[in-house]
């Protein structure tokens, strides 16, 4: 599978909005980093994303809210918060 940044970003929105555990986006981006290839456009960005996101079940690491704006902003998307009436 071609990995992209839409592809990442969308991993990361299924987390916040708890459509996936951490331990799922976990297990995506360690499997994404053995046996898939990145898109070229955006190398960097992609491969950078993957790598954070593969060891953030790791308590050093953590995965923050700020964490994921920042992987998101440098994939070349934001990140927004609505607050509704439940």
């Amino acid at each position: 599978m071609l990995i992209t940044k839409k592809i990442v970003a969308d991993k990361i929105a299924a987390y916040l909005h708890h459509d996936i555990t951490l331990a799922q986006l976990v297990d995506w981006a360690e499997n994404a980093m053995m046996e898939d290839e990145f898109e070229e456009s955006g190398l960097p960005a992609i491969r950078r994303a993957v790598s954070v996101l593969g060891v953030a079940d790791v308590r050093a690491f953590g995965l923050s809210w700020e964490d994921c704006e920042e992987l998101l902003g440098q994939l070349g998307f934001s990140a927004h918060v609505s607050i509704v009436t439940a």
